[in-house]
């Protein structure tokens, strides 16, 4: 049997891989790490997880719930490993990073369908049947390599979604530079030292009591959020390249940049103190700082939504602002890093598949997804399709209905000259043919109509699963 090429082994390929051998299918396995690093990677584990630990919301028919809900369903190996190293979070799905990438890895490494191979992949042969997951941080000659296959179309195939007057749409036959890669920067929220936190200044809470107290809530009077406010907007940032621009993703923005939109925007964002009530004084501060528990050994916590662009110095006198971190010991400082991606609405079918080179797939972050559960959905799609493939069998795309589906429809068939990265949300799934007012009982029943969908179209996947077992 032919052995699929899977190139890295973050959330997207490990997930496929791991689907390709459940269906008996073989794989190699390709991580460039240790060999060759990243800007953002601190391990060589497979799946590190280096932003936030939190696979969002677990409350029923949300859409993030919808989502993992369907991935439980389908038999996703991260999903079950996530909850297995689940931190307290709430109502949220949190896990101990460190140990979430080690058991990723241990369980790919000692799958004997499973062939690993540590080392650069930068070559793609358009009739062998590959998924591309390398991520946002794919390597400079794979992104040549990828831009070789997309200009086969005889079009411009890379949007540029800067929207740089120096970033020109390159045509095809030229040799592909790094401006003309579409991308956008995301970012890192710093991790302090749980015992370096003045606990007698916080208070344990989860907004408006909804699920387990597990959150440290930063509580700050009108006088203590002026004082940070002033010293944040005011701080001074990393320097980018002359030809970069800083082309944010609008659900990560940095907190100065938010700061900058106006000076109680924090406190609509990630410091809204609403549903927060301080349990000291009975009533709802100026505005709050949530901490989340980082790991199991809950030795650590990261501020929650303060990923920042700040020198490491400044960024430490700022945060130090916050009631509680005044003595804070950072493990770790916010960071920005640049996230590449295709422009799959030019690229790719419905079943991931490039539509000049159709043994071609790609999933996770580089096809356009934003998100931890959405890199693994969609490394799970790619494994389902790439073994259907290798049976000389045509894929059959996820149900529009479903989340999944959805989240694929709209990579695919979203407007390429405006095309950027998505999570999840209901506003991507199809709308009930009824009218339903209560937005709740709407919800549910969109939720439970993406299940049934979900089931048939699972039928004839779980069964290629049981003949290979």
């Amino acid at each position: 049997m032919n052995r699929i090429k899977i190139i890295g082994a973050g959330l997207a390929g490990s997930e496929a891989a791991w689907q390709c051998a459940r269906r008996g299918v073989p794989v190699d396995l390709y991580e460039m790490r240790p060999v060759r690093s990243t800007p953002a990677h601190q391990t060589a584990d497979f799946a590190e997880l280096v932003c936030s630990n939190s696979l969002k919301s677990e409350s029923e028919n949300t859409a993030p719930w919808l989502l993992k809900e369907e991935m439980r369903r389908s038999g996703s190996l991260l999903i079950e490993i996530a909850r297995e190293c689940a931190v307290p979070a709430g109502h949220a799905l949190a896990v101990d990073r460190t140990h979430f990438s080690a058991r990723v890895t241990e369980t790919i490494s000692r799958e004997p369908l499973i062939r690993i191979r540590r080392e650069e992949a930068t070559q793609v042969r358009e009739a062998e049947i590959t998924i591309i997951a390398t991520g946002p941080l794919t390597s400079d000659a794979l992104v040549d390599e990828i831009a070789r296959l997309a200009d086969g179309r005889g079009s411009p195939p890379l949007h540029d979604s800067a929207g740089d007057d120096d970033m020109q749409e390159q045509r095809a036959g030229e040799a592909p530079t790094p401006h003309s890669q579409p991308y956008f920067y995301d970012s890192i929220s710093p991790i302090v030292e749980a015992d370096s936190i003045d606990m007698s200044k916080v208070y344990l809470a989860a907004r408006y009591d909804k699920g387990s107290a597990d959150y440290i809530n930063c509580p700050m009077s009108k006088e203590e959020y002026d004082r940070f406010y002033d010293a944040l907007v005011s701080a001074e940032s990393v320097e980018a390249k002359d030809w970069e621009k800083l082309n944010y993703f609008e659900s990560c923005l940095p907190i100065e940049e938010i700061a900058r939109r106006g000076r109680d925007t924090l406190r609509f964002g990630p410091m809204k103190p609403v549903g927060l009530n301080n349990p000291q004084t009975g009533k709802m501060p100026y505005a709050v700082v949530q901490l989340r528990q980082e790991n199991l050994r809950a030795d650590s916590y990261n501020l929650v939504g303060f990923q920042n662009h700040l020198k490491f110095g400044v960024q430490a006198q700022v945060l130090r602002l916050i009631p509680g971190l005044e003595n804070a010991r950072f493990l770790r400082f916010g960071q920005i890093h640049r996230n590449t991606y295709i422009n799959s609405p030019t690229l790719l079918t419905s079943t991931l598949q490039m539509k000049e080179h159709p043994a071609v797939l790609f999933a996770g972050q580089i096809c356009g997804v934003e998100g931890y559960v959405e890199s693994i959905a969609t490394g799970m799609l790619a494994g389902f399709f790439a073994s259907t493939l290798v049976e000389r069998n045509t894929p059959v795309a996820a149900p529009r209905a479903t989340a999944m589906g959805s989240l694929v429809h709209y990579i695919t068939h979203a407007d390429p000259k405006k095309f950027q990265p998505a999570n999840i949300t209901f506003d991507l799934l199809p709308p009930l043919e009824r009218k339903i007012r209560d937005r709740q009982q709407r919800r549910k029943m969109q939720c439970e109509f993406a299940l049934r969908e979900l089931e048939q179209w699972l039928k004839p996947i779980q069964e290629s699963s049981l003949r290979a077992g």
